[in-house]
């Protein structure tokens, strides 16, 4: 097993406001194709149980405005009831309104569940600050320029399943935390970290500084994943689809690792990578310390 390298540093351990649906946009006369692209929901709005339970569950978040159905009524009630009452005062009453209201809001194509929230974002948090918070068996996730809003949501689910810490991205052309990643996410936004950094390299460098090893996930890697010591404080490093780690964010690893296929498919989407390498650093941290 590869083990890492020695002499790293350690560090010692008010009223909501009434939401209106959004006016539909006038349709020009040559823009009349019925295939016409969805209109992606308001980026201040959840949907979903997933999502908007794990909202109102997390103290950190500020919610203005909660929507059900009425067949979705009594389900909201029972949640609203189940929270610690200090955080049940900070909320607003739900308000019931049409399928048509949600539909207008958030586009046909959402799976709303018949639950929504208007909410305002999640307070930053730095590198530094999430580092301090870890112990000394920690993981984190590095994203090298994924853009894509399911995919980040979809990273950030696995995450917190398996017990990563925090999840990690360059701010630069990513896209905000809003309700796409929110419902990809199922709840995670909310209980997990995501922490935006403006350079990779140097982000990397400063999870190195403070004992974390960097593994780079590459079909070009030296070795399988399973056969690197992932025990101790490990950052896991994934790349966009196609183009996959870029040069600086390969060089600053630690070392490059691969999950183990077989032809003809030989890569895998980079949430479903994600999810696979979780699961065996979730693995090795049950493993007793050598």
């Amino acid at each position: 097993m590869v083990k890492r390298k020695p002499g790293r540093k350690r560090p010692s351990h008010p009223s909501s406001p009434a939401l209106r649906p959004p006016a539909r946009p006038a349709r020009h006369a040559r823009d009349s194709r019925p295939d016409s692209a969805p209109t992606a929901p308001p980026s201040n709005v959840l949907f979903g149980w997933h999502a908007v339970g794990a909202a109102l569950a997390n103290p950190r978040r500020s919610v203005r405005d909660l929507m059900c159905l009425e067949g979705q009524s009594a389900e909201l009630g029972d949640r609203l009831a189940a929270l610690p009452p200090a955080r049940r005062s900070t909320l607003p009453a739900p308000r019931v309104v049409e399928k048509a209201d949600l539909d207008s809001l958030l586009g046909v194509d959402a799976v709303h569940q018949g639950v929504a929230a208007m909410v305002d974002p999640l307070a930053e948090i730095s590198l530094e600050q999430a580092i301090a918070e870890v112990g000394d068996r920690a993981v984190m996730v590095v994203l090298d320029q994924v853009t894509d809003p399911h995919n980040i949501g979809a990273v950030m689910r696995s995450a917190a399943a398996f017990g990563a810490e925090a999840v990690i991205l360059q701010d630069r052309h990513s896209p905000q935390a809003g309700a796409t990643v929110a419902k990809a996410a199922s709840g995670a936004l909310d209980v997990l970290p995501l922490v935006r950094v403006t350079n990779l390299a140097r982000a990397l460098r400063t999870l190195q500084e403070a004992g974390f090893w960097c593994i780079g996930l590459a079909e070009e890697g030296a070795r399988p994943l399973h056969q690197i010591d992932m025990q101790d404080r490990t950052a896991l490093v994934f790349g966009a689809e196609g183009d996959g780690l870029r040069r600086l964010t390969r060089e600053t690893c630690d070392l490059l690792a691969h999950l183990p296929t077989r032809p003809p498919i030989r890569s895998l989407n980079v949430s479903g990578a994600a999810a696979i390498a979780l699961h065996q650093a979730a693995l090795a941290r049950l493993a007793p310390v050598d």
